[in-house]
Order: structure tokens, then C-alpha cells, then sequence
């Protein structure tokens, strides 16, 4: 009995040691991947920034200026964009923004733009009206994706196919934290200005301030969209680091133990034979 307890235990520790070093493998990838998605969400925030400091001047040039996209009307039906992961093993990362996302949308007529693979597959079970699947790979989905998700939401808009537009993703706050997130795209609000300000406003726009406006629109919800995708993604590299490094931990743990038992089970199966010999030589 003792050398079968003593292999059990041996396979399950080689067994351990393979986990660990896929988890060891797929820590260290996760952490390559991150550094990089953290460059991008650096180099993409001051882009949609400095568009909505555009519309927002041109929004206040004139105390009459209006557009359909700052059009405040009932909701008849909300269209959302949701982006997830393309893969599981990154801890609560898919669950908690997904979870988010239905509670926004429970009940409530609406239609949703999936990105990614796991968020596809959640909407499809629950029978979601899905506006398109064209993005649903978050990892394949580029800037000019972003902006062509942009034009289609602001001609649905328009259209009056939804009412509001909105994108749940996760953002990006340290290593350790990651946390969902919901922010309205459309109807746009934007931020008044002082009335002395507006009258000294000298830009000219051509061929008004209005067409302008309109044709920023797509661009300002592209880069937002493509700044909450540069978010999401660096979230889940940087949630599934978190999770490799604590199976890593719980695989080294397990081994330390089992190596521990696999000692006494062979000091105890040494003791049975020193006795037995023992035994034997004083008869």
C-alpha cells in the first residue's frame, strides 16, 4: 500500500509541476501583453479628448446651434456596445462586466454591439437582438474598426433605429484593479461655456459650424470606442496576469505539500522495512 500511496503522489505531483509551468507561461506572456496595451491606452486618451474640446466649442459658438446628436428625446429603444474578452482564464474579468451590462440592459428594449468572443456567446444565449457580429473578435479589432462601429451607431441614431448609445467595457485602473464601466455616447451632452466666452469665440467653420459638428460626431465616438477598447483589452491581460500569478502560487503550494506527504509516506515505508529486516535477523 505504501508504494502505490508513493506513486499516486508522484504523478500528482508531475502533474502540478505541468499546471505550473503553463500558468508560469501564460503569467509572462499576459505581463508582454500588457506593457504594450498600457502604451496604447496612453496614446490613445488625449485623442478623443481634444475632439470633445472641439465640440464643445463649436457647440457653444452660438446660443442657438443645434443638432440631432444633442437631441434629448424618449427612449423607445437603447442600443449598447459591449466589450469582453475573446477568452476565459482571466479571473472575474468577462463575468463582471457582462454582469454590469445586463442589469443595465434587463427588460428594456434594446439591441447590442458584442466585442468579443465570450460576450458574443452571452448575448446569443440570452436571445439579445444583435446588431451586427462583424467585431466580434476583440483581439482582431483595430482603430478603423472602431470608427466604422462609430459611423454605423451615429446613421442608426439619426435614422432613429435606437434612441441612446452607450459602451460598458473595463477600466483600466492599476495591475490589481480593473473595474467595469458604462459611459453614454449618444445623445451627446456637452459642457456650456461662460456667455463672455461664446462671444469671444472667433473660429470660423466652413461651411458652418453646424455641418462641422455633425462630421466630427463619427470620429469623437470612434476614438472613444477604440479608447474603451484599448482599455478593456489592457484590463484583461492585466486581470488574467493576476490570475496566472495566484494559480502559480496555489500550484507551487500544492506541490510543497504533496512533496511533503511524498517524504513521509517514503520515510514510512523505510521504517516498515528497517522493522521488517529487524524482525527477521532476531528470529
Amino acid at each position: 500500500m505504501a508504494g502505490v500511496s508513493m506513486k499516486d503522489i508522484k504523478l500528482r505531483i508531475k502533474s502540478m509541476e505541468s499546471t505550473k509551468q503553463i500558468t508560469k507561461a501564460m503569467e509572462m506572456v499576459a505581463s508582454s501583453k500588457l506593457r504594450r496595451a498600457q502604451e496604447r491606452v496612453q496614446n490613445s486618451r488625449p485623442y478623443f479628448r481634444i475632439l470633445y474640446d472641439t465640440l464643445n466649442t463649436i457647440a457653444n459658438s452660438a446660443e442657438d446651434f443645434e443638432s440631432p446628436f444633442l437631441e434629448q428625446r424618449p427612449v423607445r429603444k437603447s442600443c449598447y456596445v459591449v466589450i469582453g474578452g475573446d477568452r476565459g482564464l482571466a479571473g472575474g474579468y468577462n463575468h463582471n462586466v457582462l454582469k454590469m451590462a445586463w442589469e443595465q440592459m434587463e427588460g428594456k428594449p434594446c439591441c447590442v454591439v458584442p466585442i468579443g468572443k465570450k460576450t458574443l456567446e452571452f448575448f446569443r444565449r440570452r436571445g439579445t437582438e444583435i446588431l451586427t457580429e462583424l467585431y466580434a473578435e476583440a483581439s482582431e479589432d483595430h482603430v478603423g474598426d472602431c470608427f466604422s462601429i462609430a459611423k454605423m451607431l451615429s446613421r442608426g441614431f439619426l435614422d432613429g433605429e435606437f434612441d441612446e448609445v452607450s459602451v460598458i467595457y473595463t477600466e483600466f485602473v492599476s495591475m490589481l484593479s480593473q473595474t467595469p464601466a458604462s459611459l453614454k455616447l449618444l445623445p451627446l451632452a456637452y459642457t456650456p461655456m461662460p456667455g463672455d466666452t461664446q462671444s469671444g469665440c472667433e473660429t470660423l467653420y466652413e461651411p458652418d459650424s453646424a455641418s462641422v459638428f455633425e462630421a466630427i460626431i463619427p470620429e469623437y465616438l470612434g476614438g472613444v470606442i477604440y479608447g474603451a477598447l484599448c482599455e478593456a483589452v489592457t484590463s484583461e491581460h492585466g486581470a488574467r496576469r493576476t490570475a496566472m500569478e495566484a494559480a502559480t502560487s496555489n500550484a507551487e503550494e500544492m506541490i510543497a505539500d504533496l512533496s511533503l506527504k511524498y517524504n513521509r509516506a517514503r520515510q514510512g515505508a523505510i521504517t516498515q522495512e528497517i522493522t521488517e529486516i529487524v524482525a527477521g535477523a532476531e528470529t
